[in-house]
C-alpha cells in the first residue's frame, strides 16, 4: 500500500458488498437541499462481512456516466475522509463567518473535484470515521493486511504522499536549507557529520545529534504541513487524546462562536468545526451512520491500532511502471512533513524516461507550480507542484488543484 494521502482512480471489486445505501437530500447545518447526488452507505469485506467500511459517493456535476470514478483514501493512518470533504475537495466547506451556536454552517465550496469527477470517499482502515469491525480482531489492521477492499487500478493520484520513510523524511532537511530556514553553515555541518544520514543516525556521533538538535529546535517551531503558516500553540488538537475531552472543551469555550474573533489564528483551529458536526446525533442520523457502531467520531484516530509494517511502497511503485496506468502526484511546495524534494528523489529510482522536463504550468498566465512528465512504455507519470500548496495544497490553493485535476482527466498537460 501507498503510505500517506492517497487517491485512486479504480472501481469495486466485486469481492466486496455494498449495503445500506442512502440517498442523502439535506445535511444539518446547509440551508436547503443539496445541489449534487450524494449516497452514504457501507461496504463489507471479509468472509463475515465483518469489516464495515463507511463510504460518501459524489457525483460527478458534469457527466457522471463518461466522467472517471475516483475512489479516496485519506491519510494518517486513521484521519476520515470527511476531511477531504470539508477541507480539500468535496463540494462542501464550513461557513466558519455565520457559524454560532451548536452546529456549524456549510455553504458549497467554489472549487471542487466532484465538479468533473465522480468520488468515493471511503473511511479506512476500520476505526476509522464512521467505519467499524463487528470482530475485535479485525480493528487489528497494518500496512500489508487486508485493510482495504481490493480494487481494480485504472490510474493513480497521490497528494504530497509518505511513500518511503528514507526519502520521504530525510528530504526535511535538504528542504529546509533550499528555503532558507536554517543557515547554510549548519547543514553543511550537518550534512557532513551524518553522512547525510538524518532518519537513522549513528547516536554514538555525537557531532550529528547535535547539529539535528538544533534543527529540530527550529523545526519545533514551524506549522510542517505549511511553513508559511502560523503554528498552533494554544489551542493544540493533538493535546486531547480522546474525543469526549475535547468535544466537552469545545463546547465550555463555545468555539463557534469564540475561535473566529482569536487574534493568535492557525489553520488548526478550523478543525474544530469538523468535531463539532460529525459528532452531533442529527448529522450522523442524516448521514445514516449506525447507531451504537462508534462512540465518537475522531477526524483522525489516534488510539488506532495499526501496525506500520511497510516503511516503503517502492516496490509497488516499481510493480505499476509495468502496467499501463496513467498517474499523477502533486506537492504542496511549502509542506515541510513530505517535502517534494523527497518525492523527485525516489521518482527518480524508478529509472524512467523525462518526456517534458521541468516547467512552469500557468493558471490565467500565472505561474501555478512546475510540473515533470516522465514515461515506460504505457507507463506514464506527471509530478506537479502547487504553488504556495501546504501539505493539503487543494485545501490552500483549491483552484490551482482543482484546475490542475481537471488538465488532468482531459488528457490535457498542465
Amino acid at each position: 500500500m501507498v503510505l500517506g494521502h492517497v487517491l485512486l482512480l479504480s472501481l469495486i471489486s466485486l469481492s466486496t458488498t455494498v449495503d445500506s445505501q442512502s440517498i442523502i437530500k439535506t445535511l444539518p447545518g446547509f440551508h436547503g437541499d443539496l445541489p449534487f447526488y450524494l449516497e452514504t452507505g457501507y461496504v463489507g469485506v471479509g468472509e463475515r462481512e465483518e469489516l464495515q467500511f463507511f463510504y460518501y459517493l459524489f457525483e460527478s456535476e458534469r457527466n457522471p456516466k463518461d466522467d472517471p470514478l475516483v475512489l479516496w483514501f485519506s491519510g494518517g493512518p486513521g484521519c476520515s475522509v470527511l476531511s477531504a470533504i470539508v477541507y480539500q475537495n468535496g463540494p462542501l466547506i464550513f461557513d466558519y463567518a455565520n457559524s454560532t451556536g451548536n452546529i456549524p454552517s456549510l455553504m458549497l465550496r467554489p472549487y471542487y473535484w466532484t465538479k468533473v469527477a465522480n468520488i468515493l470517499y471511503l473511511d479506512t482502515p476500520v476505526g476509522t470515521g464512521f467505519s467499524y469491525s463487528t470482530t475485535w480482531e479485525g480493528y487489528k489492521t497494518g500496512n500489508d493486511k487486508g485493510s482495504k477492499p481490493r480494487v481494480n487500478l485504472k490510474g493513480l493520484i497521490l497528494g504530497n504522499p509518505l511513500t518511503d520513510f528514507k526519502y520521504d523524511l530525510n528530504s526535511r532537511i535538504a528542504y529546509a536549507h533550499q528555503k532558507e530556514l536554517i543557515s547554510n553553515k549548519l547543514y553543511q555541518s550537518t550534512k557532513k557529520n551524518c553522512k547525510g544520514e538524518y532518519l537513522s543516525p549513528d547516536r554514538s556521533n555525537k557531532l550529528c545529534i547535535n547539529n539535528l538538535q538544533a534543527i529540530n529546535k527550529t523545526f519545533e517551531q514551524l506549522y510542517l504541513f505549511n511553513i508559511m503558516e502560523p503554528k498552533c500553540s494554544t489551542w493544540n488538537l493533538s493535546s486531547f487524546t480522546r474525543g469526549n475531552e475535547l468535544l466537552a472543551t469545545m463546547k465550555k469555550l463555545d468555539v463557534l462562536t469564540q475561535s473566529k474573533h482569536l487574534t493568535n489564528w492557525c489553520r488548526d483551529f478550523t478543525l474544530f468545526y469538523s468535531y463539532i458536526w460529525a459528532n452531533d446525533k442529527n448529522v450522523q442520523s442524516a448521514l445514516h451512520v449506525r447507531e451504537g457502531t462508534i462512540k465518537e467520531w475522531p477526524r483522525c484516530n489516534l488510539s488506532l491500532w495499526y501496525k506500520i509494517d511497510v516503511r516503503s511502497s517502492l516496490q509497488y511503485q516499481k510493480l505499476l511502471t509495468n502496467k499501463g496506468h496513467r498517474v499523477l502526484i502533486f506537492s504542496g511546495d511549502q509542506d515541510l512533513a513530505i517535502p517534494y524534494l523527497g518525492t523527485l528523489a525516489w521518482i527518480h529510482t524508478l529509472n524512467l524516461t523525462i518526456t517534458d522536463d521541468w516547467r512552469p504550468w500557468l493558471i490565467d498566465d500565472q505561474i501555478a507550480g512546475f510540473v515533470i512528465t516522465y514515461s515506460k512504455g504505457k507507463y506514464n507519470l506527471t509530478f506537479a507542484t502547487v504553488k504556495g500548496g501546504g501539505h493539503t495544497a487543494s485545501e490552500i490553493k483549491p483552484k490551482e488543484a482543482f484546475v490542475m485535476i481537471d488538465r488532468w482527466f482531459a488528457y490535457h498537460s498542465l
